[in-house]
C-alpha cells in the first residue's frame, strides 16, 4: 500500500478558471463585445457626422501618409470590423487589421502627444491595440459566430 497521497483542494485555496471555463468565456465575450461597440461606434462617426471628406481633411492635417486612401479605409474597417468583432465572425483577420490600424494611429499620431487620452496621447489607441491583438491571437471564443460555424463544420466532417 502506497502511503502517498494527492495533495487535498482547501475551501480557502485560490482558484484560476481554466481558459475554456464559463468565466472566461463570459469575460472574452464581454471585451469582444465591447471593443467590437467600440470601433463600430469611431467608424460610424467617422462616415456620418465627420464625414469621409471631413475624416480625410483630419487624416491630412495629421499628417497621415495616403490620407485619401487610409481615411476611408479606416472608417470602413472601424465600421464593418466592428460589426463583426461584435458578432464574433472573421474575429482573428478583422481583430490583426484593426491592431495595424490601432499601432499606426499610435505611431504616427498620438504618440508624440504623451500617455493621456485628455491630450491626444496614446491611451486609448494603445488599449484598443491591445485588445484586438488578443482577438487575433485567441480568436473570439466560445459565445460568437466564427465557434458556431467552426462546430459545424467540425459536424459536417464527421459526418
Amino acid at each position: 500500500m502506497s502511503t502517498t497521497q494527492m495533495p487535498q483542494r482547501t475551501p480557502s485555496a485560490p482558484s484560476t478558471a481554466p481558459a475554456g471555463s464559463s468565466a472566461a468565456t463570459l469575460g472574452l465575450t464581454v471585451l469582444r463585445v465591447v471593443l467590437g461597440a467600440t470601433f463600430l461606434l469611431h467608424g460610424w462617426q467617422k462616415v456620418t457626422e465627420w464625414t469621409v471628406a471631413g475624416t480625410q481633411a483630419s487624416f491630412v492635417e495629421m499628417g497621415i501618409p495616403a490620407a485619401g486612401i487610409a481615411a476611408p479605409a479606416t472608417a470602413v474597417l472601424e465600421l464593418v470590423g466592428g460589426l463583426l468583432l461584435l458578432l464574433g465572425l472573421g474575429t482573428r483577420v478583422v481583430a490583426a487589421l484593426l491592431a495595424l490600424t490601432m499601432l499606426g494611429a499610435l505611431v504616427l499620431v498620438h504618440l508624440p502627444a504623451g500617455f493621456f487620452a485628455a491630450d491626444g496621447g496614446v491611451e486609448l489607441v494603445l488599449l484598443l491595440a491591445a485588445a484586438s491583438v488578443l482577438f487575433a491571437l485567441a480568436g473570439a471564443g466560445r459565445w460568437s459566430l466564427d465557434h458556431l460555424i467552426a462546430a459545424r463544420r467540425r459536424s459536417a466532417v464527421r459526418a
